[in-house]
């Protein structure tokens, strides 16, 4: 195999899935199976975007707590690792590395200050991620908040910026659709940026909504206006979209995280998908992210315990 995709993850069954009775009080429905969490970062490599190979004889790379990973290089080759931290209530986990197995990092505080609508502090800094903005010569920083009861609840996702990860603007709202929103991941593409997120709505008002959706902008920072219907099954989040290396168009990645499975579709407008029925994930992959990968990572690869090569 020669791979050209690094998939970044953690390991989880939930032990049930959880739904809203009459009363407007969520429950769970148990998992037979019971459930299990390896709350660490995982990696694993592709070459056709769909089935892939765990690194490190599929064990943690890095011995830090962290759930939604989200791994990606900046301009200069140093990989950037953001993730969902239980450090503290506004603040994300941060880390670099040369090699994806020494890493350095730290909780910092994107969402120090931030309130809501109603200006309530936020209790929760969920699922964030980044993307370089070359025209400023900076990160753009994003995540989802709520100052509820469950972070899932009136939902809404926010963005700062920063040159070096240890100051950073003042939290601002980035979207806020008609509905509650977390789990969100861009794309740029034909000069628009694609923002796609969970909407995070379910129980007798409103009925089962737990899915992917999409939105654009003409601008990094929006407004985002929501395009069309749910464009994976129910009950997925985490969604990640990258180029489909085998030919034109792209692949989405969602995680049916109630349902201890993951899920693949295939587009060539990003806005129409279809389900893709054979691939093979590690099992018990959590919301993760795919970056690309280049010959010259074949190294560091190795040091993880994978010896094939690496095409362009």
């Amino acid at each position: 195999m020669n791979p050209n995709r690094l998939f970044a993850y953690f390991r989880q069954r939930y032990e049930g899935r959880v739904e809203i009775g009459r009363d407007g009080q969520p429950y769970q429905v148990p998992d037979p199976r019971g459930g299990y969490a390896v709350e660490r970062l995982h990696l694993a490599v592709s070459e056709d975007g769909r089935r892939f190979v765990p690194l490190n004889g599929g064990e943690p790379v890095w011995d830090q707590w962290l759930r939604d990973p989200f791994l990606d290089r900046d301009p200069d080759g140093l990989w950037h690792l953001v993730g969902t931290t239980r450090g503290g209530r506004q603040s994300i986990l941060h880390a670099t590395s040369a090699d994806l197995r020494t890493w350095v990092g730290n909780d910092v505080p994107v969402a120090e200050g931030l309130l809501d609508a109603d200006k309530r502090p936020v209790n929760n800094c969920w699922a964030p991620e980044w993307v370089w903005d070359d025209a400023a010569g900076e990160f753009f920083v994003f995540w989802s908040s709520s100052a509820e009861r469950e972070g899932w609840m009136k939902s809404r996702l926010y963005s700062c910026r920063t040159r070096d990860w240890k100051t950073f603007t003042s939290p601002t709202l980035l979207f806020a659709p008609p509905f509650s929103v977390i789990d969100g991941s861009l794309l740029l593409h034909g000069g628009r940026w694609w923002m796609f997120h969970k909407e995070e709505e379910f129980g007798p008002e409103t009925g089962e909504r737990r899915a992917i959706r999409a939105a654009v902008a003409d601008q990094l920072e929006g407004p985002y206006e929501v395009v069309g219907e749910p464009i994976a099954p129910t009950i997925t989040e985490g969604p990640c979209v990258a180029p489909d290396p085998t030919g034109p168009g792209w692949l989405l990645y969602y995680d049916y995280c109630m349902a201890d499975g993951y899920g693949i579709a295939h587009s060539t407008d990003l806005t129409h998908w279809e389900v893709i029925e054979d691939y093979d994930v590690p099992e018990g992959a959590r919301h993760g992210s795919v970056s690309l990968l280049t010959p010259q990572d074949a190294p560091l690869l190795a040091q993880l315990g994978f010896h094939g090569g690496i095409r362009n």
